[in-house]
């Protein structure tokens, strides 16, 4: 896979990929994206379908997607819907972190134990 190209803006530095470098690096093909692009699942920053352009923060969501395709047999909408789930559970454990006193459960990402029930627990 070639480098990944650089685009500049005025705030920030968002580093793209082909669709062709996203295919290559996750092994999925291009029809396989189309259709996660036309469900909504991906959102090309630029390009049509024989050029799209991701952000590089794709892969990580192509290989989500591709694993519940290929492992749980989960079609699209289904894959739409878990990956989505996936991100407001990452975003509601990101505000709830600083009332957390411990880890969280390794099936959300740690051990866990919030402040009250410790004391809850203790009785």
């Amino acid at each position: 896979m070639k480098p990944a190209s650089l685009h500049v803006t005025t705030s920030e530095i968002v580093e793209t990929v082909t669709i062709t470098e996203l295919c290559r690096h996750c092994g999925v093909s291009a029809d396989w994206v189309i259709e996660l692009v036309s469900e909504g699942i991906l959102d090309p920053i630029s390009g049509n379908q024989t050029n799209y352009r991701f952000q590089s923060t794709c892969l990580a969501r192509v290989s989500k997607a591709e694993g519940l395709r290929r492992d749980m047999g989960i079609n699209l909408s289904g894959i739409a819907l878990v990956l989505d789930l996936l991100e407001e559970r990452d975003r509601l454990l990101a505000a709830l972190s600083p009332f957390l006193t411990e880890e969280l459960p390794e099936d959300l990402g740690g051990d866990w134990l919030l402040a009250d029930q410790r004391d809850v627990s203790s009785e």
